[in-house]
C-alpha cells in the first residue's frame, strides 16, 4: 500500500506544485484519530512553503480521487491521515489465509550462511540461569535469522580445559572413592560440579592454615599445596600424560551427558560443536604472520602486543612471554577456522557483557589483520539475570541451577492451574504435559520481551501470571481459539469479498499484515523482543476483537466466515511467532 501512496503523492506534488519530492514518510495512525495510514506533511516544507493543513487538504483530495484504496482523509496539524478502503484490507487479508508459513522465508542453501554461537559453557559445572538467558536468547536468534531467509548454523565452544576443569578432577580424584552418575543417580554435570565446589572448600581450608601460620593471604593463595597440585595436573594434560587424560575424558564424558538433558529439556539445539581442547592452539601462526606485517609488536619480555590506543582502546597481549596463547588469541584462531569451513556472511557470538570490552579488540584485530568478514562479526551482548534474593555464584555451590529452575517452573505453573480451576477432564499425565508447557514458556518468555542489552530481575511467580504481558497469557488465547474453532462445524475456507469490516477486523488484520516486517526487524537488530512484544500486540488486538464481535454466533454468514478465519490465522501466527521464541502452545488450557 505505501508503495502506491507514494508514488501517487509524488505524481501529485508534480501535478499540484511543479515539485518533485525525494520521499514520503509513513505512521501507522494514532488511535485517537481515524485513518489507517499517516503522512507526515512537516517533511514537505523543505520542497512547497505553506501552510501544513492547506497542503495535506490538497493531497488528501489528490488521492481520493486518483487512488482508488484511499476511501477518506482528515488533516490535524502536519500529518494527513488516509482511511484506506475495506477492500484493500480484505483482498490483503485473502492473500495472507493463502499463504503458507507467512512471514518467513525460505532460506537459500547456496548463499552465505549466519553462524550463531550460544551456550559455551565450562565442562566443571551444570547450566545455570545465566545461561539459560544466553541459550534462550541465542538459539531464537538463530532461528529468526533463519525465518528471514537466511541459511544458519547454531555452535557452541565448549571450555572443556584449563585449571577450572582440572580442580573437579583432581578433588574427584581425592575425595570421590570412584563414585559416578551411575552410582550416586546425579546427573554427570552435577556431580562434576559438586567435586569444583569440593575443591575450593579444601583450597580456602588451606589458605586459613596458611595465614594463621604467618603466610600473607596472596602467598597463601599461591602456595596452598591443592592449587600447586593442580597446576602440575593441568601441564600433565598438557604434556599428554595418559592418566590425566583418561581422568579428564571420562568425567567430561559425564558432563557432556548432563549438559544434553538440560538442552533437550531446554529445547534448544546445534548443529556444531568446537572444544577448547582443539582450539586453543589456533591463532598462533595468525600472530607470528601479523607480527612480521607489524600488526602486533614484541615487548622485551618476549610476549606479543597489539595497540590500540589510536582507536581509544589499549594494548592487548595475544601471546604470553613463554608463548602461550591467551583467549584472545583463540577466538581470532576460531573466528578464521569457521568463516573457512562454512562459507560464512556473518558470525553472531552470544556472551555476556562483562565481555563487550574483548569483542570490540577481537573485531578490530580481525580488521586489521584484513579479513573483510571482521565487519559482520556481532557481539549479541546481554545482561546479568537476577533472582529477587540476589546474584549467583558457583564455586560456593549456591548457584541457581538450570535443571532445578526449569521444575521450579513447571511445578509454579501447576500450583497457579490448580488454584484457577481450569482443569476438569484432564488426565495426571496430560496435567503434567500441560505444565511443562505453560511454565517453561512462562521463564522463556520473561527473559525473551525484555531487550538483551537489559538485565533482568526474574519473579518466577510473576512470570507465570495468566493476565498481562506474560507467555502463559498469550498461551491461554491461542487455547481459547483452538476452543473456537473446535466448534466452528461450519465450512469457513471461502474467499469473502465484499464486506463492510468492523473496526476491530481492520485493526487485527493490519496487525497480521505487519508480521514479516517484524521478523526481518528482529533479525536485523538480533532482538527476540521484537517477536515477543509483536505477539502481545497482536493478542491484545484478538482479546478486544473477542469481547467486542461475535463470532460464531454471528447471524451474517459472511462476517462468521471472516471472524472465524481471522481467529484461525492469529492462532496460526501466534503459534509461528512463539516457535521463533522456543516456546511451544497448548490446544486446550
Amino acid at each position: 500500500m505505501q508503495n502506491i501512496l507514494e508514488i501517487a503523492i509524488k505524481k501529485g506534488f508534480k501535478e499540484i506544485y511543479n515539485s518533485a519530492i525525494e520521499s514520503v514518510e509513513f505512521q501507522a495512525t494514532k488511535k485517537d484519530f481515524e485513518g489507517d495510514i499517516t503522512i507526515v506533511i512537516f517533511a514537505f516544507l523543505r520542497v512547497v512553503k505553506g501552510n501544513p493543513v492547506e497542503i495535506g487538504t490538497k493531497i488528501g483530495e489528490y488521492l481520493k480521487e486518483n487512488v482508488s484504496q484511499v476511501s477518506d482523509f482528515n488533516v490535524i496539524k502536519g500529518f494527513l491521515n488516509l482511511v484506506i478502503d475495506d477492500s484493500y484490507f480484505i483482498s490483503s487479508f485473502n492473500n495472507i489465509l493463502k499463504t503458507e508459513n507467512f512471514g518467513f522465508i525460505t532460506p537459500n542453501l547456496n548463499e552465505k550462511a549466519v553462524m550463531v554461537e550460544y551456550s559455551s559453557p565450562n565442562t566443571n559445572k551444570p547450566l545455570h540461569l545465566g545461561h539459560i538467558r544466553n541459550n534462550l536468547l541465542g538459539y531464537s536468534v538463530a532461528e529468526i535469522i533463519k525465518a528471514s531467509g537466511k541459511k544458519v548454523y547454531k555452535t557452541q565452544i565448549i571450555n572443556d580445559r584449563g585449571i577450572h576443569i582440572c580442580k573437579s578432577m583432581l578433588a574427584w580424584q581425592r575425595f570421590g572413592n570412584g563414585e559416578t552418575p551411575k552410582s550416586t543417580g546425579l546427573k554427570g554435570d552435577k556431580l562434576v560440579g559438586n567435586y569444583y565446589v569440593k575443591f575450593d572448600q579444601e583450597y580456602k581450608a588451606e589458605i586459613a592454615q596458611l595465614i594463621v601460620e604467618g603466610k600473607t593471604e596472596k602467598e597463601a593463595k599461591s602456595e596452598a599445596p591443592i592449587i600447586l597440585d593442580a597446576q602440575k595436573m593441568l601441564l600433565k594434560w598438557e604434556a599428554g600424560d595418559a592418566e590425566v587424560v583418561a581422568l579428564w575424558k571420562k568425567m567430561n564424558q559425564w558432563v557432556y551427558t548432563g549438559f544434553d538433558e538440560t538442552y533437550k529439556e531446554l529445547g534448544v539445539n546445534f548443529d556444531k560443536n568446537y572444544y577448547e581442547s582443539n582450539t586453543y592452539l589456533l591463532g598462533k601462526d595468525i600472530v607470528a604472520e601479523g607480527l612480521k606485517k607489524g600488526i602486533f609488536y614484541k615487548k622485551e619480555d618476549g610476549s606479543v602486543w597489539i595497540d590500540l590506543t589510536e582507536e581509544g582502546l589499549d594494548e592487548k597481549i595475544v601471546l604470553r612471554a613463554d608463548g602461550t596463547a591467551v583467549y584472545m588469541t583463540q577466538d581470532i584462531g576460531t573466528a578464521i577456522e569457521r568463516f573457512k569451513d562454512f562459507n560464512l556472511d556473518e558470525l553472531v557470538y552470544t556472551v555476556g557483557n562483562e565481555q563487550d570490552y574483548h569483542f570490540k579488540v577481537l573485531f578490530l584485530i580481525l580488521d586489521k589483520l584484513g579479513f573483510d568478514w571482521a565487519k559482520n562479526c556481532y557481539h549479541l551482548s546481554y545482561g546479568m539475570v537476577d533472582l529477587p534474593s540476589g546474584k549467583m555464584k558457583s564455586r560456593e555451590g549456591t548457584v541457581v541451577d538450570a535443571d532445578d529452575l526449569m521444575l521450579e517452573m513447571t511445578k509454579t505453573a501447576g500450583d497457579i492451574s490448580q488454584e484457577l480451576g481450569k482443569l476438569e477432564g484432564y488426565s495426571e499425565e496430560e496435567k503434567a504435559t500441560l505444565y511443562k508447557i505453560i511454565g517453561l514458556g512462562a521463564l522463556k518468555y520473561y527473559i525473551l520481551k525484555v531487550d538483551p542489552k537489559k538485565r533482568i530481575l526474574f519473579n518466577p511467580e510473576e512470570s507465570v501470571d495468566f493476565a498481562g504481558n506474560t507467555g502463559p497469557f498469550i498461551q491461554y488465547t491461542y487455547a481459547r481459539i483452538q476452543s473456537i474453532l473446535r466448534k466452528a462445524t461450519f465450512n469457513y475456507n471461502q474467499e469473502i469479498s465484499n464486506l463492510k469490516l468492523h473496526k476491530k477486523e481492520r485493526s487485527l488484520i493490519k496487525q497480521l499484515q505487519l508480521f514479516p516486517e517484524t521478523i526481518q526487524l528482529a533479525a536485523k537488530n538480533h532482538s527476540p523482543a521484537l517477536i515477543a512484544n509483536y505477539t502481545y500486540d497482536l493478542v491484545k488486538d484478538y482479546n478486544s476483537f473477542y469481547q467486542t464481535v461475535p463470532i460464531l454466533g454471528c447471524e451474517n454468514e459472511q462476517e462468521k466466515i471472516i471472524r472465524t478465519q481471522l481467529s484461525a490465522k492469529v492462532s496460526e501466527i501466534i503459534k509461528s511467532a512463539f516457535k521463533l521464541l522456543g516456546i511451544n502452545v497448548p490446544e486446550r488450557m
